[in-house]
């Protein structure tokens, strides 16, 4: 398996992992600069908030203790997104908290160019509003769909990895995925048009006085 993560170089994974097994513990860091940029979106996603980092590292820790266990052929990503899934629980469970869905959002989404600078302050105040009202929508959704959608579309994955990643089969990923994609879009519809209404009343009001 071959993977680029954050523009980083090219890794053959089965490789790596041959060689790590062989008593070159140093090769790990090919895998640990490859996968570093999606462990932390996903930290962040499930909710690690300010734990992201150090949940990633116990993750990469956990995950090369592992690497004996790990099944040859098989992909280290969803492997590994599963293993920072669990520990960002483990981390909201002792830590006795949940994040606020707008420090979801902004640590996501930092450092990340989806608006260039150069854009009309039209254009980038519309796709701000789309990822606040995106976000909204996830947090009402029920946990399992939220995390389907998570992994299958911000973290990229395929339907296969994503089963891998949350342990699930890939017909309940499907099924879930489905369910959660026409929550998602009612959620959506109904928000755009309780917003319309009020921008609507709102103009209504200032006209009359």
């Amino acid at each position: 398996m071959r993977t680029r993560e954050g523009g980083s170089a090219v890794v053959n994974e089965s490789a790596v992992i041959a060689r790590v097994r062989a008593g070159e513990p140093e090769a790990y860091a090919e895998l640990v600069r490859a996968h570093t940029a999606v462990a932390l979106r996903a930290a962040v996603a499930c909710g690690a908030g300010a734990e992201a980092e150090d949940v990633v590292q116990a993750a990469f820790f956990k995950a090369y203790r592992s690497l004996g266990s790990f099944r040859e052929g098989a992909s280290f990503r969803p492997w590994l997104l599963s293993i920072v899934a669990n520990e960002t629980r483990n981390t909201l469970r002792s830590a006795g908290r949940q994040r606020a869905v707008a420090g979801r959002e902004a640590e996501l989404l930092a450092g990340e160019a989806l608006i260039p600078e150069s854009a009309d302050p039209a254009v980038a105040a519309v796709a701000g509003e789309r990822r606040r009202r995106l976000w909204a929508a996830l947090e009402g959704l029920a946990e399992e769909h939220r995390r389907v959608v998570v992994h299958r579309y911000l973290l990229e994955l395929d339907e296969s990895e994503t089963a891998e990643a949350l342990g699930w089969p890939r017909g309940t990923v499907k099924s879930r995925l489905s369910r959660a994609l026409k929550k998602l879009g009612l959620a959506l519809r109904a928000m755009e048009a309780a917003e319309t209404t009020e921008a609507a009343e709102a103009k209504g009001g200032g006209e009359r006085a």
